[in-house]
């Protein structure tokens, strides 16, 4: 299918054939008919990738703080391959979509065939959360629907600022986001002033019922609205512009009356005057895009809805209400369609993003008739082509006669960054690469030449061209993934961890015991660094038992991030912590006897991310790991010391080690954390039928262990 990506980088925007999305649990599949270019957030993106490289620092400080404090602590190299892998990687646009549904799960409020409007993006086939689409009236049409998702986020900033009838609002700004909200609050029985240099939008915003103030011909807002007001100032103002001065918000400010309210929907500068507020006790809020909600996975991916006896006004309920106006008829958008284009024409679209008088942009698709079975649209638009699905289970020789074929389940920055650039030295057959959306399959398959892009990962572990797969998916998806590859008689490389509960491991090992012909390895690549080698090497010929210290300085992440999600990610001592586990077990050389972890428990009495973990060894050894998310980033990020028989051996941030008090000293370029030997080991081994890099023993060990230590 095609799909409008835009490359941060460079600033293009391409018109892209990318896999059909799979649909994920929760979700709804749509074949979209009509999607509106958001001239406000878009052009800001497409405008961002244009600038220089320097001009995206100055527009980002905070981000050039990170990157800063990261070539500090991993180095200049590294740092720089993080910063272009990301602004290399493309990102899909658009977010106001309508079309039909044409799978959906069975519990869903949804069927297929009805007509939806979602935040879908400019594809021919999306995957949203049914919390995110909303059914269209029969009396609106696809065009008029459109707009839907731009309303709701005008009607969400009018729901904050809680206007009553026969109030004096003031909307600044007249995109498509101001004139709707025009519309919204005359329906509501507001008197509107709108404010705008562009002589068309003013035009507009009188036809929809607004007075109007022309910047352009010098009027000043603020006496416009005191004229307008008889003296009494303004009740509210809806800021819906975009510009980087604070004159705005000082305008607002001065035009309200005592105790007014002013909300932000728009961007711009916010140097706020204190007294501006203080005398006035004027109160300022930002609004949240289409209402409570936004960016809460549980309510947008998971499906989880707010009780509406608590939450009246979600997200999903603010485009219900804006498509209940417009089958009402009380809002109007045929004026604002100002351009049309075919999907196939889009870019065109982009170009006339800069147009004068441009407002509303509208893609149209080819309308399909909607399928009764799934398979007919997976028929139709997945791009698996050269993809046999089967089910035989194949068993590769060992060893193989012939370059080892390579499929990888998923395409995250990680794996376009650190993994997928280590293949071309490997020799190997780049055959496939899957990922659920779709989009950044495709973009691993342009970049790293595989011959194969999709987004279903069944049919790679079940594909006979397929000899080893490396799965690199978010972390609830590995133990089931490794199961089917491992039936499917494939070889299995998983990123860590290797599961995140104690029964996804159980059936791990039930099914990789069944299946001894096949290699499983996890990825714990600090075992396979230069460092590390030479730091075993060194204490080799120590006679007495080791004691290994490993002070892990993580940093914080939000609490929302998806690797501290117990059901996504299992948190990030199952997730990261086990690294070092590995690692500590990797050093002393022994297997785990008993593994305790104390947990650093927060002021508000939550089990965070903080945990010392206790770790003895049959032979004696000990290990002590302080994995913390409290502590400076301008400390290093990952020391390693081992003490036995009377020596001390010390990796610093994995760029550089010594055996104190000897001239043993190893220093590489940049941080080597064993990525690339790591993988050489694991296809070498594919391929020459030999055991595998880390055996099964010391997997299930240090799995277990990172689960039992866990909060």
């Amino acid at each position: 299918m095609k799909q409008i990506l835009q490359n941060l980088g460079s600033g293009e925007t391409i018109l892209a054939e990318v896999p059909e999305p799979r649909r994920s649990r929760g979700a709804v599949l749509i074949h979209t008919t009509r999607s509106l270019v958001s001239l406000g957030t878009e052009k800001m993106l497409i405008d961002f990738g244009k600038g220089s490289l320097i001009a995206k620092a100055r527009s980002q400080p905070d981000k050039v703080k990170q990157v800063l404090q990261k070539i500090k602590t991993d180095g200049l190299w590294t740092t720089l391959d993080a910063v272009k892998a990301k602004l290399d990687t493309p990102i899909p646009l658009g977010y106001c979509n309508v079309g039909k549904v044409v799978e959906a799960d069975s519990a869903s409020r949804f069927a297929v065939g009805d007509r939806v409007v979602s935040n879908g993006h400019h594809a021919e086939t999306v995957s949203v959360g049914q919390n995110l689409t909303a059914k269209i009236p029969d009396s609106v049409g696809d065009d008029e629907a459109a707009f839907a998702v731009v309303g709701a986020i005008g009607l969400q900033g009018i729901r904050l600022i809680q206007p009553t009838i026969g109030e004096f609002v003031v909307v600044s700004g007249l995109g498509l986001i101001g004139q709707l909200a025009i519309q919204i609050l005359r329906a509501n029985g507001c008197q509107v002033l709108g404010v705008d240099y562009d002589a068309a939008k003013l035009q507009l915003a009188k036809q929809f019922g607004a007075e109007v103030c022309d910047l352009s011909a010098g009027q000043d807002p603020v006496a416009v609205a005191e004229a307008w007001t008889r003296g009494q100032g303004v009740d509210a103002v809806l800021i819906a512009a975009s510009t980087k001065s604070d004159t705005v918000i000082h305008q607002a400010a001065t035009m309200c009356r005592p105790r007014g309210r002013i909300v932000l929907v728009g961007v711009i500068g916010l140097n706020l005057q204190r007294a501006d507020f203080y005398e006035k006790e004027l109160t300022f809020q930002v609004s949240c895009s289409y209402g409570p909600g936004r960016y809460d996975e549980s309510y947008e991916k998971r499906g989880f809805d707010y009780p509406i006896g608590f939450v009246r006004w979600t997200e999903q309920r603010n485009f219900e209400a804006v498509l209940q106006l417009m089958a009402e008829g009380k809002i109007d958008v045929s004026s604002l369609i100002t351009h049309r284009f075919k999907f196939d024409d889009a870019l065109s679209a982009y170009q006339s993003i800069g147009d004068a008088g441009a407002m509303g942009i509208l893609l149209e698709y080819d309308d399909v008739s909607c399928p009764t079975e799934r398979g007919a649209l997976g028929a139709d638009l997945r791009s698996l082509d050269k993809v046999t699905k089967s089910t035989e289970k194949s068993t590769p020789a060992s060893p193989l006669k012939r370059d080892v074929s390579v499929a990888f389940i998923g395409a995250g920055g990680f794996t376009t960054r650190m993994l997928m650039p280590l293949l071309p030295k490997q020799g190997v057959r780049r055959y496939a690469v899957s990922s659920g959306s779709g989009v950044s399959a495709a973009y691993a398959k342009n970049k790293f030449s595989f011959e194969i892009a999709t987004s279903d990962s069944s049919a790679l572990m079940s594909d006979p061209q397929v000899d080893a797969v490396i799965i690199t998916t978010p972390h609830h998806l590995h133990a089931a993934m490794v199961c089917e590859s491992l039936e499917n008689g494939k070889h299995v490389f998983v990123e860590k961890p290797l599961a995140i509960t104690n029964e996804e491991l159980k059936r791990v090992r039930d099914c990789a015991s069944g299946h001894p012909d096949q290699l499983l390895m996890v990825g714990f690549n600090r075992r396979f660094s230069p460092h590390m080698k030479v730091m075993k090497e060194w204490s080799q010929s120590a006679a007495s038992n080791k004691a290994v210290i490993i002070t892990v300085n993580a940093g914080a992440i939000p609490e929302k991030h998806w690797t501290q999600d117990p059901e996504t990610g299992g948190g990030r001592i199952i997730g990261e912590a086990c690294h070092f586990i590995d690692t500590a077990r990797f050093l002393i050389g022994s297997p785990l006897v008993s593994a305790d972890g104390f947990p650093v428990v927060g002021g508000d009495g939550r089990l965070g991310d903080c945990v010392n973990i206790q770790l003895t060894f049959e032979d004696g050894s000990v290990a002590s790991i302080h994995y913390l998310a409290n502590g400076n980033k301008s400390f290093p990020k990952e020391r390693i010391e081992l003490f036995c028989s009377g020596q001390v051996f010390l990796c610093d941030n994995f760029r550089t080690s010594v055996q104190v008090g000897s001239r043993n000293r190893l220093k590489t370029p940049k941080q080597d954390k064993g990525h690339a030997e790591e993988i050489r080991a694991f296809l070498a081994a594919v391929a020459e039928g030999g055991p595998s890099p880390i055996s099964r023993s010391e997997l299930f060990q240090v799995s277990q262990a990172a689960i039992d230590v866990a909060p």
